[in-house]
């Protein structure tokens, strides 16, 4: 089963791509998508949307794994990603292709075991569970393959990898 996991943003939005099953995740491809920052925001939104489409299109994955937002202080920001968030959700559902979300608890959970785990953490736990050599840079793709595996993780039926 192949798997596009995204991590949400409006400046940069990461994305991870793994083939999950028979017991183990393998990377596929992974990186950002990144806006133009001299842009209006609503051709960022565009851009966004249209990066996102071009990403289902060419790997063409049998689920979407997407991060629920979670901002405590910026709210300025928080509507700003939310509203990215909304055009990658509205991109991933028109595709027709099966779309889930996770929490960062349930991320963090999923990758070390414990919902309080830091984001160095994550990243050193992508960069063993997918035999890479460094941790994927930058950031946003790692955060995007932890969202991947989280669903490789959580849906049992995959046959991925437990820890």
């Amino acid at each position: 089963m192949v798997i596009l996991g995204l991590d949400p943003g409006y400046a940069t939005v990461g994305y991870g791509v793994i083939e999950a099953g028979c017991g183990r995740c393998r990377p596929i491809a992974y990186g950002a998508i990144e806006t133009p920052k001299t842009a209006r925001f609503p051709d960022r939104l565009k851009y966004i949307g249209d990066e996102t489409a071009k990403l289902i299109a060419r790997y063409n994955p049998d689920a979407i794994a997407i991060e629920e937002l979670f901002f405590q202080d910026n709210r300025k920001t928080a509507i700003l990603v939310a509203e990215a968030r909304g055009v990658m959700l509205y991109v991933a559902e028109t595709s027709g292709k099966c779309l889930f979300e996770y929490t960062p608890l349930q991320i963090k959970q999923a990758l070390t075991g414990y919902g309080r785990a830091q984001k160095c953490q994550i990243q050193q736990m992508v960069k063993v569970m997918l035999c890479l050599e460094k941790i994927p840079k930058p950031d946003d793709a790692a955060d995007a393959l932890a969202v991947a595996i989280t669903h490789s993780q959580t849906n049992t039926a995959l046959g991925a990898f437990k820890i």
